[in-house]
């Protein structure tokens, strides 16, 4: 389910009513748990944090002319993804989180390389999201990307 939007607000109107609430908590759990040179906007048609270019000039090595994409918040079809890039990226962080997931949450983990689905979107843990958006600084998440892409 791909939703065309042009403002965060736009994206949240567009989504099923019973999903607005939890995709608002989930927006302010993010927010509030970021590091300043990460910035809210829409990105690839969701709701998308990023590394502005004030912060990284370079953008984006699959096309530059973007920011560099970090954590991204969707409405799918069958459930609410959440895609963060650094848990994909660093090992420990994927353990963390894997490890700390079912003492949080009694639905069974559903995760793809980056992408965390909630199909329960009354048993989202976002306590969980929360530390996990804490654990990675938007200036770790650059060194990361630049230790993985400029090899």
């Amino acid at each position: 389910m791909q939703i065309k939007a042009d403002s965060l607000d736009h994206y949240i109107a567009q989504i099923p009513e019973n999903r607005q609430a939890t995709m608002q908590q989930l927006r302010e759990v993010i927010k509030n748990n970021l590091t300043d040179e990460v910035q809210e906007c829409m990105n690839y048609n969701m709701i998308g944090y990023v590394i502005p270019h004030s912060i990284y000039p370079k953008g984006y090595h699959v096309n530059p002319s973007l920011p560099l994409p970090f954590i991204h918040l969707a409405s799918q079809k069958n459930f609410i993804a959440l895609y963060h890039s650094g848990i994909y990226m660093n090992d420990e962080l994927m353990k963390w989180f894997v490890a700390e997931y079912p003492k949080h949450c009694k639905t069974k983990l559903d995760m793809g390389k980056s992408c965390i689905r909630f199909k329960k979107i009354d048993q989202i843990p976002l306590d969980l999201i929360g530390e996990l958006i804490k654990r990675m600084t938007g200036k770790q998440f650059i060194a990361l990307y630049e230790s993985i892409t400029e090899k």
